[in-house]
């Protein structure tokens, strides 16, 4: 017979999420060379200790100042970052020190990529057959008429006519190269998507054209997604959970519900509050809160928290020690020393 609290444990782990991705102490350090021999002088700490989960199924959003290590994260996720230390775990394998041909087999299939630039990441000399059935192609699946027959379902699938496949990726504006990136991110039914500021080179109303576009494809193929952007409002739009990153280091993460109306860390409520809001009568407008000072650079980041030289809460323990990434509510994780 089961125990009670043997049900109850059961009955918990049936309801929580399952995990396709967690990184753990994830780092990337990029080697300053300097002189004649090029001598390594120092290290651009780009991401330094990430831990973090992503469940299957889930938006992901990850904000954050220019600089602050958002896409490096994405792009050592995906190995094209080699990682400095730490592990990658997906699916349950470590794939941070995987050969490229481990990769190949294995992972790559299973986790694609959306560039921030669609005028950059599509070759120019290509049609848009040759460049969805590139992937296609790489890992041998499917043959002939159904491979363009394949191809042309993916065109349709983002919002474009299939009689396009002939044509080359200069005679289709910013937005419907950015389906295209997205057709061919498709085209080997991948788990795991990283959007890569997918949408900031796009108009306003074309990104809620292509936000959509990735909701409907989500519930359809029942796919993950990794949401860079340093858009609040955007981000806010389309993810589940939210993580804030600040020189490197992951500050806060929450749902988000939570984050958004109630930010502990003192460095996502100055971003949040320069998010614009709607003026409503009997509701006060939120406060601006100013950061004084400059991003200290990630070859020399400051002792301690990191965020201490610009932060308003700061005292003494915060310049000489850098605090834990822990769970201060249910499910929601913040790195201040205000809440040790």
């Amino acid at each position: 017979m089961i125990s009670t609290n043997e049900s109850l444990e059961n009955k918990k782990s049936k309801n929580s999420p399952e995990t396709l991705l967690e990184l753990q102490d994830l780092k990337k350090h990029f080697p300053i060379k300097a002189g004649l021999l090029q001598k390594t002088v120092g290290h651009i700490k780009a991401v330094d200790g990430i831990n973090l989960k992503v469940n299957k199924g889930e938006t992901l959003g990850i904000v954050g100042e220019s600089g602050c290590g958002k896409s490096t994260v994405g792009r050592t996720i995906i190995r094209l970052y080699e990682p400095t230390d730490g592990k990658i775990i997906f699916n349950g394998q470590d794939i941070s020190h995987l050969s490229e041909g481990d990769l190949r087999k294995d992972v790559r299939k299973n986790i694609q990529m959306i560039f921030q630039d669609p005028f950059a990441s599509l070759n120019p000399r290509k049609t848009l057959r040759s460049i969805i059935r590139e992937p296609l192609d790489t890992h041998h699946i499917y043959k002939g008429k159904e491979r363009d027959a394949h191809v042309e379902g993916l065109l349709e699938k983002v919002g474009l006519n299939a009689s396009f496949i002939n044509r080359y990726p200069h005679e289709f504006s910013g937005g419907q190269r950015q389906r295209i990136g997205i057709a061919r991110t498709l085209a080997l039914n991948p788990e795991l998507i990283i959007a890569d500021e997918a949408v900031s080179a796009l108009d306003v109303s074309i990104q809620a054209q292509i936000i959509n576009l990735m909701e409907d494809l989500q519930e359809e193929f029942g796919l993950t997604y990794i949401f860079i952007s340093h858009d609040l409002s955007v981000v806010r739009h389309i993810s589940d959970r939210v993580g804030v990153m600040y020189l490197g280091k992951m500050m806060e993460l929450a749902s988000k519900k939570e984050l958004y109306a109630e930010p502990l860390h003192p460095y996502t409520q100055a971003l949040l509050s320069a998010v614009p809001v709607p003026r409503k009568k009997g509701v006060m407008k939120r406060e601006r809160i100013i950061l004084k000072g400059e991003l200290p650079s990630p070859a020399n980041p400051p002792k301690g928290c990191v965020f201490h030289t610009r932060c308003p809460a700061a005292f003494d323990l915060c310049k000489q020690v850098n605090p834990d990434f822990k769970e201060v509510k249910s499910n929601h994780f913040v790195a201040c020393h205000l809440y040790t």
